[in-house]
């Protein structure tokens, strides 16, 4: 019988703690200076510009399109608590079925005739 592995916890690149800023590699806010605020349990970083300074909000980014400074900011006093993955989760639509589409098309399409005949 062959174990399964249980999934590790992502460490964390050296030199990255609380506090610590870092540039973003990838995605529309590549170059941009960030602090990171901590890891979430999926394993990716928490980081803010803070958004006021740099338009960068909260946001979730992987550690591999990071690069660690040197630089520090002190971020005791800061609440984090409540800000975990579920946050950033997008709401689920309700799917329509094929017979609730077709009905609406045929809808749209007695609209647009009854328009047009007028």
């Amino acid at each position: 019988m062959t174990k399964k592995k249980k999934p590790q916890p992502t460490k964390l690149k050296k030199g990255i703690v609380p506090g610590s800023v870092l540039i973003l590699l990838a995605g529309r806010f590549r170059g941009k200076r960030v602090v990171f605020l901590k890891q979430l349990k999926s394993g990716l970083l928490l980081v803010t510009g803070p958004y006021k300074i740099n338009g960068v909000p909260l946001r979730r980014v992987n550690q591999v399109y990071t690069m660690t400074t040197s630089t520090k900011v002190d971020i005791t006093g800061a609440d984090l608590t409540k800000i975990d993955d579920p946050l950033f989760a997008r709401e689920k639509k309700a799917k329509k079925s094929k017979e609730d589409k077709f009905f609406q098309d045929n809808k749209a399409v007695s609209l647009y005739l009854s328009l047009k005949i007028e």
